[in-house]
């Protein structure tokens, strides 16, 4: 896929809940994961990929094997975070 350079991001506040709550290890890792998702959202180190469902409108992408992201693109390079966690976070 393309490259796409996200400008802006905007956590909710249930990702700044979950957030806190990850481990020291999987918070420093999603801060590296970011760094690489905002220069561009489909690096192929973050398997980003649509969802389906009742999430069909957001994304998602890897920080770890198990932990992952979700979010939603708003604008063109703009996008809210709107969860992080294991595969829980889909339910």
């Amino acid at each position: 896929m393309r490259e796409r350079p996200i400008r802006f991001v905007y956590p909710t506040s249930r990702f700044k809940r979950s957030f806190r709550k990850l481990p020291p290890r999987i918070q420093k890792l999603a801060i590296k994961k970011d760094e690489v998702f905002r220069r561009n959202a489909f690096d192929s180190r973050l398997k980003t990929h649509k969802l389906k469902g009742k999430l069909q409108d957001f994304y998602s992408y890897w920080v770890s094997d198990e932990y992952r992201i979700v979010f939603e693109f708003v604008k063109g390079d703009t996008v809210i975070y709107h969860d992080i966690g294991t595969h829980e976070i889909y339910r």
